[in-house]
């Protein structure tokens, strides 16, 4: 009876492993380490101190976009191959950069969860140093974009699995889909079409806007009739601390606001992004609008995200609510 019980233990026990090691059921690997924004890039000093280390600084250690102080838009940690060991292999993200005879010609890979869960691995492989430098520079805006997706796609599965549902139910009530919102975030104010959501702390505000304005015509989609329709709603419905003041946009010259069309799985939208300033005060800081057509086609929906982080460095607490207004779906399209 008792070796009966064993034998039954083992196969569910054989069956957990199987199922973990063939990416399905049970996940045994360990949660990724770092903190967000970090790489690691594996690269000897011959590579690191020549073309491809200087382009992967070029391309990742670039400024960050309209933020009020200059940041990187990621902190690289470089690790030589003979000292990456368990300790490194469980980082979030990783570069592994490889140079020698032993490649014939200058490709790279994508891998994700290698060694921990949720984790991204870019390998680049070359010939020569000016062959990795090359392929590198040709990709830049694939292998940016790919540690970019991983920071956002982290934030959204959290929000995700720790949400304040009422708050997405509040506003796909009001304007047909919402983004996801994690625990702590709370109403801060709602009008029949303009709902405002923070998560405050005693030093730090990260907030999100949802609002809608009419669509006339072709003209409302311009950068300059997007800022006048964003100071009009804001003057109305985010007062600052003194009589007379108010959020607006910021024009300071060499941080102008910019607008790019993108497209986000199957969504078309305008990213409106620059600084936020309040009239007749002094506080400030980043803003990013996702800008896009209601159901019906005629109103225009803001959803935009702000940090007010006067004491700490932006770059993380924007791509934080950055990453909660890219949540956003069609309330036909919610996760179950």
């Amino acid at each position: 009876m008792k070796r009966s019980y064993l034998n039954i233990v083992l196969v569910i026990l054989a069956s957990m492993l199987l199922l973990g090691c063939s990416g399905k059921g049970v996940n045994l690997k360990q949660n990724v380490s770092g903190k967000a924004g970090e790489i690691i890039v594996v690269a000897n000093k011959a590579q690191w101190e020549s073309e491809p280390g200087a382009e992967l600084r070029k391309l990742l250690a670039s400024d960050y976009p309209l933020l009020p102080q200059r940041e990187v838009a990621f902190n690289l940690i470089n690790i030589p191959e003979n000292a990456f060991n368990n300790i490194f292999q469980i980082h979030r993200n990783i570069v592994i950069l490889q140079v020698g005879d032993a490649f014939p010609k200058a490709d790279m890979s994508i891998r994700e969860d290698v060694w921990s869960t949720p984790q991204t691995v870019l390998s680049i492989n070359a010939p020569t140093n000016e062959a990795a430098d090359s392929l590198i520079a040709s990709k830049g805006e694939v292998i940016f974009n790919l540690f970019e997706q991983a920071e956002r796609n982290r934030i959204i599965r959290a929000s995700k699995r720790y949400e304040e549902r009422s708050l997405r139910m509040l506003v796909s009530d009001m304007f047909g889909g919402s983004p996801y919102f994690p625990t702590g975030y709370s109403l801060k104010k709602r009008t029949k079409d303009f709902v405002w959501i923070s998560y405050e702390t005693t030093y730090t505000n990260q907030g999100i806007f949802v609002y809608s304005v009419p669509f006339r015509d072709s003209t409302s989609l311009t950068l300059d009739s997007l800022i006048a329709a964003r100071n009009n709603v804001l003057e109305m419905n985010v007062p600052g601390m003194f009589e007379g003041s108010y959020m607006t946009t910021s024009i300071v010259e060499g941080k102008e606001p910019v607008l790019k069309w993108m497209k986000y799985k199957g969504r078309t939208f305008g990213e409106l992004r620059g600084l936020w300033e309040v009239q007749n005060d002094y506080m400030g800081g980043p803003f990013i609008d996702h800008i896009f057509y209601d159901k019906s086609g005629k109103n225009l929906i803001f959803l935009e995200c702000f940090v007010y982080a006067p004491r700490y460095d932006k770059r993380n607490y924007l791509r934080q609510v950055e990453s909660i207004i890219y949540s956003f779906e069609w309330e036909e399209d919610f996760s179950r």
